[in-house]
């Protein structure tokens, strides 16, 4: 399948050459018959917060119970995003929530502040961002939560989080109708940031590939009915992929009629 190598900010530079004025306008690239856009602005919750208030675990043989509770300021779980309806894509009718996401597993969103699991003995990082009611995720610096949290009695070292480190978040599951038109692709980093010369993301959906120079949501439009993968990799500034144990990640979806 052919592959094509995208810098997405080498075409707002194109776009931008010509006018003394900055303009609001979408970056797209297409490959493959695959589009890639980078989202318009969204409610930016800049002073919003996301703070870890209690924990309990009960280890119950081989297995923990992990009860988190959470407290969110500046950001009303349960409500619509006020955009929510001139997005075109998938919205949760329950409102905005945390993704809560273990060892860079499939996210699962919570609309009330309590959040519990049940998970093997072992050692976990567990990653928890406040999202729009459309899953698109608030990346300011107070918005999330991150820990290492080590369950049972297991030796196994720490992931170490004052490293970069990315984990996926959109698209998940399956899309029926209208939703399948144009998808959210998301993902969440911590201690870094992408831009022309330094860390990039390369994104490969269905064997195209897309790098992303800017941290910031995109829209995926021209996806085939059926299963497409999706495979996202840190980079750094050479080129190389970063380590961390999620990195890189891969994961499937299907859009259904």
């Amino acid at each position: 399948m052919k592959k094509a190598l995208i810098l997405l900010t080498a075409f707002a530079a194109l776009a931008g050459c010509n006018s003394s004025k900055k303009e609001n306008k979408p970056i797209s690239v297409t490959s493959g018959g695959i589009t890639i856009t980078k989202a318009q602005d969204s409610p930016a919750y800049a002073n919003a917060t996301l703070t870890k208030s209690e924990i309990k675990v009960v280890q119950q043989g081989d297995s923990s119970t992990l009860d988190y509770t959470f407290k969110a300021e500046k950001f009303e779980l349960g409500a619509q995003t006020a955009d929510a309806t001139t997005k075109g894509i998938a919205n949760s009718p329950d409102g905005q929530h945390i993704h809560f996401i273990v060892n860079n597993g499939p996210y699962q969103a919570h609309y009330m502040p309590g959040i519990s699991n049940k998970l093997p003995n072992g050692n976990y990082v567990v990653l928890a961002f406040l999202s729009r009611s459309y899953h698109e995720s608030v990346k300011n610096k107070n918005a999330y939560f991150v820990e290492n949290r080590n369950l049972g009695n297991v030796d196994a070292p720490d992931v170490d989080l004052s490293k970069p480190h990315i984990f996926y978040s959109r698209p998940k599951g399956t899309y029926k109708g209208a939703d399948t038109k144009k998808l959210l692709l998301d993902f969440y980093l911590i201690n870094c940031n992408l831009s022309p010369s330094g860390y990039n993301v390369k994104a490969t959906i269905n064997g195209e590939e897309f790098m992303l120079d800017e941290w910031a949501p995109y829209y995926v439009e021209g996806l085939p009915l059926g299963e497409v993968t999706i495979k996202l990799e840190l980079l750094d500034e050479t080129g190389k992929l970063v380590d961390s144990p999620f990195n890189p990640v891969e994961r499937s979806i299907t859009l259904a009629e």
